[in-house]
């Protein structure tokens, strides 16, 4: 089963979380988290994640499926630490609704535009992940 097929605007996440350079990424640097957004979700959400032959095997079945992926170290470094099946926290919706907006745009236009999403400006304030809180 791939949760991704039945999405409205899916999207894939990949990244290298470590210092590791584009010509030196090894596949054990690669991290990918998967997103999935339907009609009954409140927002987007985590329907899967991993790092190395994981993350690999989550790129493969993405593009499979005709999914985009987006290559940012920042975000899927933050989409990481999110836990499977939750959903994106506020502080990331704009800069996923970017991603998805551009998406959709592109989609509508035959795939015309083969230029990157809008990145997110140097002046803009990083998202912040809420951390978990520990029940004691």
């Amino acid at each position: 089963m791939n949760p991704l097929r039945d999405a409205k605007l899916p999207l894939a996440v990949r990244g290298t979380t470590s210092a590791a350079s584009t010509q030196a990424r090894s596949a054990a640097a690669m991290t990918a988290v998967a997103l999935a957004y339907t009609e009954s979700d409140v927002a987007p959400r985590v329907v899967a994640k991993g790092k190395g032959a994981i993350a690999e095997e989550i790129i493969r079945r993405a593009r499979e499926a005709g999914v985009f992926v987006h290559e940012s170290a920042e975000l899927v470094g933050l989409l990481a630490k999110l836990d499977l099946d939750a959903h994106i926290p506020p502080a990331l919706y704009f800069a996923i609704a970017e991603i998805l907006a551009w998406i959709y745009a592109v989609e509508r236009n035959g795939g015309a535009d083969s230029g990157r999403p809008p990145q997110r400006g140097s002046d803009a304030p990083a998202p912040v992940v809420p951390q978990p809180t520990s029940k004691s």
